[in-house]
């Protein structure tokens, strides 16, 4: 969800922040723009669309200078045109500003400004904070940029140049990440690693309330009472060819099939078979906290919210542990009950989701210990739980989230392991569920390798216009999932439901034209499923089932079936997700949607 790269240091600017701006299309955006320092004033470039289109404008009459900042733009206030575009200017043009985030009380001091005569030009409420740092400038920029934000309610990343004070680039944040780069003799600003990684891997990551000053001869940080900071230095691991596509057509589809792996890692060092257990240094509770958790809440948004219903169940049978799962967005509009035993569990891939950040932050306030499931290494969640488990997933570009998921689910069968045989559950069954953990690498590949099988599939149900997805128990937040994912990326409306309650509503909807897609493994509530599915079967619903061995019940039952291998039942969601995943994105191409960077949608989304 939007995009912020600035660029100070002897090379051309405008390039560099191009290139920095396509690394990070993946965050889903709708309009972008450089704002770039040329030796007389500052110079922008904006464009609505895609970037293939301010490369346009910039090839046409091309800014230049060594020094600019650039965005992309996912709209919020006011509609995706060129005007809305950032980067911003003030009402006199000295002072360029692009900014992620939402200023809640832009209303009344755009008002109060144009009482005093300043004219605004777009729609948003960015530009209020570009007058706001004219009307504060006295000759130093970072002094401005602070004496604005103090009077701002909401949050931001911003990125501000002037041509008053032409030297430096001042960034800060609040609720929005930002990070600055050190490279060799040049240095960064990002929204995220990605955009920068092809010129360095030092990284220092913001907190709230931070400014940083960056200019040729070094940076520095400073709080909102110009304060110095001392920020430690963080190096990137991962590898450029990461965020590459490798060959794939899309990267949903190669992170589709990078599960193998990922899963893997997620795994890696933390599962000992013969003891039926596992290894989590990172939780950072000893064996007394965890056994004195008297009740779990976990809060998260989109898929992140559906591997935590899967977690709330696994935790219940295997720990008994009173869990409930909490919408991130509406948790600290609530007054949930947390006790002094009380553990809260945040779910977030990116590990900057604005309500799951601020309802973590609510939980703390409150006394509950946080432990927070994250992909990103040095991501505000990770920097701000009491511990926490990372997913070891590597970078997910595509917006519609996949290898995440599953790790997500991966990691909270970790914890829900430990936990359960910290507490009652016995050696021989803490074994099984180990060894099924140890086994789902090889069981999702063989999934993989049958993908052609669920592509012909997708060739029969392209022209759907609604599906519905059910399951139960472990399987009914996999149909959730599996209907997420569809509409998503294919434009199709999709529903998830727990089996059972198909015919308290939705059973209406089902003709000779529905498609119906049953979560069918043969676990605990297998039978009952096959009760529902001949419900639907009765209605003339062309049923899709996904199931785990033959079974005679469902002969004549089903339309088209898709094996996956067995495993213990808190499992069965992982390896279900791949053919659904797989569906979805094979759907998508042959409606020819846009996968990777679905209309409307953003891969992190940092504001309310």
């Amino acid at each position: 969800m939007c995009g912020i790269v600035g660029y100070v240091g002897p090379q051309r600017a405008t390039p560099l922040l191009v290139d920095g701006l396509k690394r990070l299309e993946y965050r889903g955006y709708d309009s972008a723009g450089v704002a770039v320092m040329n030796g007389k004033g500052v110079e922008t470039r904006r464009a609505a669309g895609k970037i293939a289109r301010l490369e346009q404008v910039i090839a046409e009459e091309p800014p230049l200078g060594t020094l600019g900042i650039a965005h992309t733009r996912w709209a919020t206030h006011g509609p995706p045109t060129e005007r809305n575009a950032h980067p911003h200017l003030s009402h006199d043009g000295t002072i360029a500003l692009v900014h992620n985030g939402i200023i809640e009380n832009y209303s009344a001091l755009k008002q109060s400004l144009q009482a005093r005569g300043y004219v605004f030009h777009s729609d948003t409420d960015t530009e209020v904070l570009a007058n706001l740092i004219q009307e504060a400038f006295a000759g130093n920029l970072e002094a401005a940029v602070i004496e604005a934000l103090r009077q701002v309610e909401g949050t931001y990343g911003i990125a501000v140049i002037s041509s008053l004070d032409t030297e430096k680039i001042v960034a800060a944040r609040k609720g929005s990440p930002l990070l600055i780069g050190l490279g060799d003799g040049e240095y960064f600003v990002a929204s995220d690693a990605s955009a920068i990684l092809r010129h360095t891997r030092q990284v220092i990551y913001l907190d709230d309330g931070e400014v940083a000053v960056v200019a040729r001869d070094g940076y520095r940080i400073v709080d909102l009472d110009a304060h110095a900071q001392d920020k430690p230095v963080t190096r990137i691991e991962w590898d450029l060819e990461h965020i590459e596509k490798g060959g794939y057509a899309h990267f949903m589809l190669k992170e589709i099939f990078e599960q193998p792996t990922t899963v893997s890692n997620t795994m890696r060092g933390r599962l000992i078979l013969e003891e039926g257990f596992s290894k989590l240094g990172g939780l950072n509770m000893t064996r007394e906290q965890l056994l004195s958790v008297d009740n779990v809440i976990i809060t998260a948004c989109g898929t992140s919210w559906h591997s935590a219903l899967i977690g709330e169940m696994m935790i219940e049978e295997l720990c008994r542990i009173p869990t409930e799962v909490e919408y991130a967005s509406e948790f600290r509009y609530r007054n949930p009950i947390i006790g002094p035993n009380t553990l809260c569990i945040v779910i977030s891939q990116s590990g900057e989701t604005a309500d799951t950040l601020a309802a973590m932050r609510e939980a703390k306030r409150r006394g509950a210990h946080t432990l927070g499931l994250v992909n990103v290494v040095g991501s505000t969640i990770a920097r701000e739980d009491h511990g926490g488990i990372y997913l070891h997933a590597g970078p997910e570009i595509g917006v519609a989230s996949t290898k995440a998921f599953t790790s997500q689910v991966v990691a909270l069968a970790l914890f829900t392991l430990k936990l359960a045989r910290l507490r009652d559950l016995s050696v021989e069954r803490g074994r099984q569920i180990a060894q099924a953990l140890a086994d789902l690498p090889k069981q999702i590949q063989s999934i993989l390798d049958r993908a052609p099988e669920i592509e012909a599939l997708a060739e029969e149900f392209k022209r759907a216009s609604n599906f519905l997805y059910l399951g139960r128990g472990y399987n009914f937040p996999a149909a959730l999932e599996g209907a997420l994912k569809l509409k998503e990326i294919s434009y199709i409306h999709a529903e998830g439901y727990p089996a059972a309650e198909m015919k308290h509503g939705p059973i209406a909807l089902i003709d000779e034209m529905m498609p119906v897609v049953f979560i069918a493994p043969h676990d605990a509530v297998f039978e009952k499923v096959v009760s529902n599915i001949q419900e639907v079967k009765a209605r003339k619903g062309r049923i899709i089932a996904i199931t785990t061995r033959e079974e005679p019940s469902l002969k004549g039952q089903i339309d088209y079936e898709f094996r996956i291998p067995e495993t213990v039942d808190l499992l069965t969601p992982v390896l279900a997700s791949i053919p659904l995943q797989l569906l979805a994105y094979y759907i998508a191409v042959k409606r020819a949607c846009n996968v990777d960077q679905p209309r409307n949608l953003a891969k992190s989304v940092t504001v309310e």
